[in-house]
């Protein structure tokens, strides 16, 4: 009787302890927990964590996170404004901040995803529609681009390099479109945090021919580049020629004009060296006739002068032997 009875209470605490077990569980800090009854929801949320309680068997808890949640789109192609198809890559952050709603509408993550799929992809969709490309891709409408000094004069007005005016900007267009879902998604008990674009590009069959344009329009600007260059290159040629000319006659007068003025002094100094006496003065003469000798008369030179020449006067009284020969007898010699 003693066993049967021991057998009894173990069964009767096997049992209390597998309804104890059933009826107790722990939310965490980054969950929130919906308690169900058979499938429909009873009871307020539970969003505090700690130990709870419930129904055994006939009660089931359906845990939510309570974190910040990443949503991260496919690229799609879609058609702005202007006709350009462009790919467009969206991402954005939200949370659950009403469980109920969320559970009784979407019930898990997944449905949650996807229904952001929808509604963030179609008012991408919308946002890109309405706005041309440039006011997709620009961040800000009062942005300066930078000129770099070197290239051209500050003060020359340059028709490359200037920014096309836009409305509004990206930043705007993000928050066109955060503010037209976040309304959408509130009523699955969602908060929309941010959305951001990720990636725009070209469609890609497009984006051959947009890349070989602005190939093009860049070599159109390297090239005029190049030939303001060129340009500039051949002025500073033209005026270094004109000053190394300029230099070189300036150059050119003043050594004329100081070896002008060393001929002067010579000429006054030989004058006074020569002037002293009548024999200094015949010996000048003597050796000035000597040295205009030596650049006019050279082997097989021929002279036509005059017996009554001041360079005559030296030749006739000498012979081709050394000697000094007779007087010629006509007005002139060879």
């Amino acid at each position: 009787m003693t066993r049967i009875r021991l057998i009894a209470l173990l069964a009767v605490l096997g049992i209390a302890m597998y309804l104890a077990m059933g009826s107790i569980y722990t939310v965490s800090e980054v969950e929130q927990a919906i308690v169900t009854q058979f499938g429909r929801p009873v009871g307020d949320p539970v969003t505090t964590a700690g130990l709870k309680f419930k129904t055994p068997f006939i009660q089931d808890v359906n845990f939510i996170d309570k974190r910040v949640l990443e949503w991260d789109g496919n690229p799609s192609d879609m058609p702005t404004k202007d006709k350009l198809y462009i790919s467009v890559d969206l991402f954005a952050r939200w949370r659950i901040v009403d469980p109920l709603q969320y559970f009784l509408r979407l019930h898990d993550e997944r449905s949650a995803q996807s229904r952001l799929d929808d509604i963030l992809g179609s008012e991408t969709r919308n946002a890109v529609a309405k706005h041309e490309l440039i006011e997709i891709i620009r961040t800000t409408k009062d942005r300066v681009p930078l000129r770099d000094a070197l290239l051209a004069d500050p003060g020359q007005e340059l028709k490359m390099g200037s920014l096309v005016p836009i409305q509004k900007g990206r930043k705007l267009v993000e928050q066109e479109i955060f503010a037209e879902a976040a309304a959408k998604v509130r009523v699955f008990g969602i908060e929309l945090l941010d959305i951001r674009f990720k990636r725009i590009n070209y469609n890609e069959s497009v984006r051959p021919k947009i890349y070989d344009r602005m190939i093009s329009e860049r070599r159109q600007i390297a090239e005029r580049f190049l030939s303001e260059g060129n340009g500039e290159a051949a002025r500073i040629r033209g005026n270094r020629v004109r000053d190394l000319n300029k230099i070189q006659s300036e150059a050119y007068r003043q050594v004329e004009e100081i070896r002008g003025l060393a001929d002067a002094k010579a000429t006054e100094i030989y004058a006074r060296a020569y002037n002293q006496s009548p024999e200094a003065v015949a010996f000048y003469e003597f050796t000035r006739t000597m040295q205009a000798y030596k650049p006019m008369i050279g082997e097989n030179t021929t002279l036509l002068l005059s017996t009554g020449s001041d360079l005559f006067k030296f030749l006739k009284g000498m012979s081709p032997d050394g000697g000094v020969a007779p007087a010629p007898p006509s007005s002139s010699s060879r």
